[in-house]
């Protein structure tokens, strides 16, 4: 009987902890960055080419817009992403767009919400991109949840940004081959 006492005790203790967590940290900041040995207008093309998103976004399978016009502040797109065979939907807004400089997009999910912002500080032929991300969690399950993920989230995103980093780097296509045709006629 006292084996049983303990139990619930402990039991009880880690629930409150695990929800005490979540509603001391409902949410989880955090900033990554890379050093890309192309130009900022490269990088940026490259990153905007959903041709290639699944490349570096890890279970990224496509992008469908919803409304508003493509790279515009306001535009609303499905995100379809695979995540342990299952997939979901994550709706993404536009929220600021300066090209080869800043995008900042809101994600909302069923589980959390995300504001996501990418920038491109060009230092001549090297470019550094940085990421800033803020997340939190639709209840206090999701938030509890997420409270413990900091680390997880972490390391995706310095997992996408390392891919994204090879696949730039590795680029062979000419996303400037049309302006200089347009030059010279």
């Amino acid at each position: 009987m006292k084996f049983l006492k303990y139990f619930l005790i402990l039991l009880l203790l880690l629930v409150l902890f695990f929800f005490g967590k979540g509603m001391l940290t409902p949410t989880i900041d955090y900033d990554c960055s890379i050093m890309v040995d192309k130009p900022a207008t490269e990088c940026w093309m490259v990153m905007s080419d959903t041709s290639k998103s699944s490349q570096w976004i890890k279970g990224f399978i496509k992008t469908e817009l919803v409304s508003g016009t493509v790279n515009t502040v306001g535009a609303v797109s499905n995100v379809y992403i695979e995540d342990q065979g299952q997939e979901s939907i994550i709706q993404e807004t536009i929220t600021t767009f300066k090209p080869n400089q800043h995008m900042g997009m809101s994600f909302t999910m069923d589980f959390m919400n995300m504001e996501y912002d990418i920038m491109f500080e060009d230092n001549g032929d090297k470019t550094k991109i940085s990421t800033t991300t803020k997340t939190s969690g639709n209840g206090l399950f999701s938030k509890s949840i997420i409270s413990f993920m900091g680390g997880s989230m972490v390391d995706q995103e310095n997992e996408n940004l390392q891919n994204l980093k090879k696949l730039i780097e590795e680029n062979t296509t000419d996303y400037f081959k049309s302006e200089e045709t347009e030059l010279t006629n």
